[in-house]
Parts: structure tokens; C-alpha cells; sequence
């Protein structure tokens, strides 16, 4: 039986579309290589969030806590380049594990679905359990990590 999917709209496309992206892929290897292009994205926004931060009158006053208000600011930033991530490796994992394939033909959002074969279902799902499954898990420790900065320095930024 022929696969009707378009190959863009395939689960296992979709994942190695994720393989190939410069964004997706961080966190594809291990914690550290998801962890260094965070830390990279919280470093560039720090000045800002800092100088953001100084039109406080209040914080003006005390270095410390303004420099702590602005290095909790700059968390935003890691946060949300980690939520797109789990929006993206989440969606992909879904399809992997699902029965069935949702495509659109003509893209016209006439949607169409397609019950996966048992072959197609049984390499899916191994792709989800050893390729995806550990990437979800390093997303959610980078999260993890961030809520932890956050909350620790914005705990300090109160104490100071």
C-alpha cells in the first residue's frame, strides 16, 4: 500500500527536518550543547536587560540588586528559546508515537488521515523512545535550570 503522506508531512521527515536545523539541534547531543547557546543568548542580552533595568530609581542606588535584576530579566530570553524547542521536539514526538498520520493534501487544510503500517509504526516509535524521548528529557532539565536561576536571583535581588 502506497503512502499517501506528502514526504515534508511524514514523522520521521519531520524529525530529521529537526536533525538538520541549526536551532532544533542543540539539544539533539547532550546537556552541555544545549546549555551553551542558552548561556550564549543570556550573556547578549544582559546588557540590555541591565540598562533596562537601571531606569529603575530604586535599583539606581544599589548596584548589586541592579545588576541581579538584570541578570534575572535576561533569563527570559533562555526561557523562551526553551519553550519553542519542547513546542517543536514535543510535536514531532507526538506524531511519532500516533497511529495514525494528520497531512494535508493540497494544503488547504483539508485534512486527511493515514493509519500508519506496523513497520512504519514500530520504527516510529523506536525513534521516539531512543531519539526523542532524551532530548525532551534535556529540555526539561534546561528548564528546570532556568526556573531555578530565575527564582534563586530573584530571591537574592529581594534578600540584597
Amino acid at each position: 500500500m502506497p503512502c499517501p503522506v506528502p514526504p515534508e508531512q511524514r514523522p520521521l521527515q519531520e524529525y530529521e527536518q529537526l536533525l538538520t536545523s541549526w536551532f532544533f539541534v542543540w539539544p539533539s547531543h547532550d546537556l552541555p550543547g544545549l546549555l551553551r547557546p542558552l548561556a550564549t543568548s543570556w550573556l547578549l542580552l544582559l546588557p540590555l536587560s541591565t540598562l533596562v533595568a537601571s531606569g529603575s530609581w530604586v535599583l539606581r542606588h544599589h548596584p548589586a540588586q541592579l545588576v541581579l535584576a538584570g541578570m534575572v530579566a535576561a533569563v527570559a530570553l533562555p526561557m523562551l528559546l526553551l519553550v519553542r524547542q519542547w513546542l517543536g521536539w514535543n510535536y514531532v514526538h507526538r506524531r511519532l508515537v500516533s497511529e495514525r498520520v494528520e497531512y494535508e493534501e493540497s494544503g488547504w487544510y483539508d485534512g486527511q488521515v493515514w493509519e500508519k503500517p506496523l513497520a512504519w509504526r514500530q520504527q516510529d516509535l523506536l525513534v521516539a523512545q531512543h531519539q526523542v524521548q532524551p532530548v525532551l528529557r534535556r529540555l526539561q532539565q534546561g528548564a528546570a535550570l532556568a526556573v531555578i536561576l530565575a527564582l534563586v536571583g530573584a530571591s537574592l535581588c529581594q534578600a540584597l
